[in-house]
């Protein structure tokens, strides 16, 4: 009963994504809200390729309207959104306004300079996300959370819809594997927005030494967490359509094997396969390309299997679905061997490589969460800015 009711869920907010996604308004479309607010500021903006208001971008938005921008800061993939996971990406100067971009991707700590730091007396944020802990923009934001908090400046969020933010799912960040792709105790799928996470970091006192940073969250408008909005423009270069963004929370996973999940290909995400799998006709063979240029198994023809085609209510049905992992695991047969030391940084516990090396299903091990998950809606009810 529980997973049919789960279904006609599902099936009711399809059914009305797209007059939903007509009605949505950004954060950063209610000028009226944030503008009062920079006046007599000296600005600096946190964003990237996502930072649309219309056609236009946020920035060219702020300087046609004279504020006072003094510097961009660039979070992973650069300004642009062109530049690789995890891609040294430079401090350079935007063509189109003149202003300094400060890369926070640079290699380095990831953090601002003091320099950069005494630049401005505001931070505007705008990075459309897609709701997963391993998805590095919200860390982004909260190390900027940290850096403003220690020097005293204002940080205003212009919060977006989380395209995953219809349910919550995965076990809560073991923090003793704390990393670049998990950075605070929450679940897999944690369901918010990124305006809610950042008043949840502040509320939790979860920034070092309980810092608490002068934060205004500019609400989206229309949005509620049953909607399913499809976003308008790819968030980065292996995220290219809705599908790679619904199937990533479970094919993310594949970061941590010996696998391919297909970046170096046009469908990164919505595949995985590698040059030893048996029983497969589908093959897929990863390039160097632009936002892949050194992928797993380049130039190797891998065979596995196309999830291009499976429906969406399907994957909404099944959430943070192990199968996947489990079905290559067992076709390899390399037992741990088929695992990386990124694994558990993804999943964030060690229970779930043990348990598939156990041989226990999938099903099995999402029952191992479901405390997880109860803890994690009750405890992060307090910073809900929309209705669930």
């Amino acid at each position: 009963m529980k997973r049919l009711l789960n279904i006609l869920f599902v099936l009711l907010c399809i059914s009305s994504v797209y007059a939903q996604n007509e009605s949505i308004r950004v954060g950063a479309e209610s000028t009226d809200e944030y503008f009062p607010l920079l006046e007599g500021k000296r600005i600096a903006v946190l964003s990237n390729h996502t930072g649309m208001i219309g056609e236009e971008h946020l920035v060219d938005v702020l300087v046609r309207n004279k504020v006072n921008v003094v510097a961009i800061f660039s979070p992973e993939h650069g300004f642009r959104g062109n530049a690789d996971a995890g891609e040294h990406v430079a401090s350079t100067t935007d063509k189109k306004t003149g202003i300094p971009i400060k890369s926070l991707y640079d290699g380095r700590d990831r953090k601002p300079s003091v320099a950069s730091m005494n630049m401005f007396d505001v931070l505007v944020f705008d990075i459309q996300d897609v709701g997963l802990r391993f998805y590095t923009y919200y860390i982004t934001m909260v190390r900027m959370m940290d850096a403003c908090a220690e020097y005293n400046k204002k940080m205003i969020v212009l919060d977006r819809p989380n395209p995953n933010g219809h349910y919550v799912d995965g076990p809560i960040l073991d923090m003793k594997h704390k990393s670049g792709i998990g950075w605070l105790p929450i679940p897999v799928v944690h369901g918010m927005t990124l305006g809610e996470l950042a008043l949840m970091a502040n509320g939790e006192k979860w920034l070092p030494n309980s810092r608490q940073c002068d934060l205004t969250i500019i609400k989206c408008k229309n949005y509620t967490h049953k909607s399913l909005y499809q976003l308008p423009i790819a968030p980065s270069p292996n995220l290219p359509n809705m599908k790679s963004v619904y199937l990533y929370p479970s094919t993310c996973l594949f970061e941590g094997t010996v696998l391919s999940l297909g970046r170096g290909t046009s469908f990164p995400f919505q595949v995985y396969g590698h040059p030893r799998m048996r029983g497969y006709t589908f093959s897929f063979t990863p390039r160097s390309i632009s936002g892949a240029k050194n992928p797993p198994l380049l130039n190797r023809k891998c065979y596995g299997v196309d999830l291009r085609n499976v429906a969406d209510e399907k994957i909404f049905t099944k959430g943070f679905d192990l199968s996947h992992v489990i079905s290559a695991y067992k076709n390899m047969k390399m037992g741990n061997k088929f695992f990386t030391q990124s694994f558990e940084r993804l999943v964030g516990v060690d229970y779930i490589r043990t348990m598939i090396n156990a041989g226990k299903s999938a099903d099995e091990i999402k029952e191992m969460w479901q405390g997880d998950v109860a803890k994690f809606k009750e405890q992060r009810k307090p910073y809900l800015l929309y209705e669930e």
